[in-house]
């Protein structure tokens, strides 16, 4: 089981361990996809290039991006999982890596449960 807290901002959020660091990451109900990692991820979770991929984000614009094939360690297991990766710090969890799982949020309260079901 995975627990984390919706931020003040409303953003549920989940901490990932990588690289020896705890990375916040957001999860991402709009995104269908698997993760959007920091470049600064790259070296330390094996990217092996899968190729490019046409996606539309939420205002409707449609961009292309390099998708990789990443070992990522995600509920004390590694995963692998297709990613993309930008600059900053910021990672994104999509609704493709949690098929397994069920997803609670609660703003109320401002928890967030993920928990294994299969």
């Amino acid at each position: 089981m995975i627990a984390g807290i919706v931020t003040p901002d409303g953003e549920p959020t989940i901490l990932v361990p990588v690289a020896g660091q705890e990375w916040s990451a957001v999860i991402d109900t709009g995104f269908n996809g698997d993760l959007e990692l920091p470049e600064a991820l790259r070296p330390f979770v094996n990217a092996r290039f899968r190729g490019t991929v046409q996606s539309l984000l939420g205002g409707g614009q449609q961009i292309e991006e390099t998708v990789y094939l990443v070992d990522f360690p995600f509920d004390g297991h590694v995963v692998l999982a297709d990613a993309t990766f930008v600059e900053g710090q910021g990672m994104l969890v999509g609704t493709h890596l949690m098929w397994q799982y069920h997803l609670d949020i609660n703003f109320p309260d401002r928890t967030v449960m993920l928990e294994r079901l299969v």
